[in-house]
């Protein structure tokens, strides 16, 4: 019928709950700014030998920048 909701459409948009796509934008910036902060914290890390310090330094910064860039973009 031409006023079902659940027909599926003809572009697959129909396929994914609606905002599924904000859900997968939040996810990759935390993860994101995780890795590569943390990436920068373990060179640090080589460079000092501080046994992982820095690294754990670059991860907590990667996810409140991840979290900033959230509220940002979704205008929480």
């Amino acid at each position: 019928m031409a006023g079902d909701p659940n027909a599926p459409r003809p572009d697959g948009s129909g396929d994914r709950p609606p905002r599924t796509d904000q859900g997968f934008v939040v996810i990759s910036y935390l993860i994101s700014g995780m890795l590569v902060w943390g990436f920068a914290g373990w060179l640090v890390d080589r460079w000092l030998e501080t046994d992982g310090v820095a690294t754990g330094i670059g991860a907590v910064i990667g996810a409140a920048g991840g979290v900033y860039l959230v509220v940002r973009r979704m205008g929480l």
